[in-house]
């Protein structure tokens, strides 16, 4: 009995998706639940699962877009397991017991192995010149030969070698002309499409500050092993600055808004997308009602999200929503930038590296563990005023860390209720 497996819904709104790489050929025997392809759609890639066991026939080509509820492939579910797959199992296991053996023996013949590369036997070189490019660990394809028929020379390998190129810095930058086109994923499309929208549909505006890190390095350095101990996560400066983002947004909504034909729609909660970098590109994901959150909460969330964005396996749900953005070009050594916003939403922070710098307190010139931050906005409904405020008490928080647990006022404030 033949399977159709179609192309499930990644959700609402995708209507097709791209085949990025399958991951099994024509012809092969599937286990179910087996990953067999995996699927880029305009939010995110996802793995395409066997829905049964048997040998599958692919109906669509690496690079396919196929719409939603399309056949992609088709299952025999009654065919058996080839006969061979145990015996390989015991023989892999055969080998790992003696695995050992030949390597004493070989160490023996061989006192002082060096780290000489073998030479593919297609490589035309002289037996010197091929001795030289394993000694020396040389991409024998980045040289051209001089000698007859194109064949690699000793000369080559020394002029090689005294170009003032080292041979690690030369592997997959050998000089050549040559080029390479590969077609981006739906994913990267679509990423690159929304820039471009939220540049020409917004009126962007940044503005900029600058927060003296030393009262949170030195709460963090203080407490970092007990809140770990009691917690089990680490605690890292983006649960600092989300927490102080979801108190600025409180006491700033439009900051909190988003743009709907005429409309202007408010939140009274705060989704915060914290971005992070994965193998497949940016992704977004949003860390949910956060102004409820504790700092252990947070923490935990983000890591939860982050390892299921760098192992591919993050959800469309995952994604989706979000009021504000935070975005961290500091763990890349970015001193400053204008990020951009993430649509539809009408603001984003960026934060930077952490730089020791001079700077003035209390008259005198001190070393400070300084951070420039950003926020961008769209102008169209945040006005200087907010975006301004908002960033200045974004710093005040995150240079007090005790008034994030007071609502923004200092603990003696809340004490004389001032």
């Amino acid at each position: 009995m033949a399977l159709e497996m179609k192309v499930p819904s990644p959700g609402e709104s995708i209507t097709e998706v791209e085949i990025a790489q399958w991951l099994v050929q024509d012809g092969d025997y599937v286990e179910k639940d087996q990953a067999i392809a995996e699927v880029d759609s305009d939010k995110a890639t996802l793995e395409l699962p066997a829905e049964e066991s048997g040998v599958i026939t692919l109906k669509a080509e690496e690079g396919d877009v196929v719409a939603v509820g399309a056949v992609v492939c088709l299952i025999d579910t009654s065919a058996k397991p080839p006969a061979g797959a145990k015996k390989e199992e015991k023989k892999a296991e055969a080998v790992a017991e003696v695995i050992e053996a030949p390597a004493k023996k070989e160490e023996a013949v061989v006192p002082n192995p060096g780290p000489a590369t073998p030479v593919a036997k297609d490589v035309k070189a002289t037996p010197i010149a091929k001795e030289m490019i394993a000694a020396n660990g040389i991409p024998a394809t980045k040289i051209k030969g001089s000698g007859s028929n194109g064949k690699i020379t000793k000369a080559d390998i020394e002029a090689y070698l005294t170009s003032g190129v080292s041979a690690d810095a030369m592997v997959g930058w050998g000089g050549t002309r040559d080029e390479e086109r590969n077609k981006m994923s739906m994913l990267r499309r679509k990423i690159a499409s929304r820039l471009v929208s939220v540049k020409n549909e917004t009126a962007m505006l940044t503005t900029f500050n600058e927060v003296d890190m030393k009262p949170i390095m030195d709460l963090r350095n203080k407490y970092k092993d007990q809140f770990k101990e009691s917690h089990g996560v680490s605690l890292g400066f983006m649960s600092f600055f989300t927490k102080a983002v979801t108190e600025a947004l409180r006491q700033f909504p439009a900051v909190n808004s988003m743009i709907d034909g005429d409309y202007m729609v408010s939140y009274d909660y705060a989704d915060i997308g914290i971005a992070v970098s994965s193998p497949k590109g940016l992704m977004v994901p949003v860390v949910r009602n956060a102004e409820q959150m504790s700092l252990a909460e947070i923490e935990a969330e983000i890591k939860r999200l982050a390892i299921k964005a760098r192992d591919g396996k993050i959800d469309i749900s995952d994604m989706e929503g979000g009021t504000f953005t935070i975005t961290n070009g500091g763990v890349f050594g970015s001193m400053l930038s204008t990020p951009i916003i993430n649509p539809p939403q009408s603001a984003i922070l960026g934060m930077h590296n952490i730089v020791e710098r001079p700077v003035a307190i209390n008259g005198q010139v001190e070393i400070r563990p300084i951070m420039y931050v950003a926020l961008s906005y769209d102008h169209r409904i945040i006005d200087g005023k907010e975006s301004v405020g908002f960033l200045k008490t974004v710093k005040e928080m995150l240079e007090n860390p005790g008034s994030m647990v007071f609502g923004g006022k200092d603990p003696e404030q809340v004490l004389l209720n001032l």
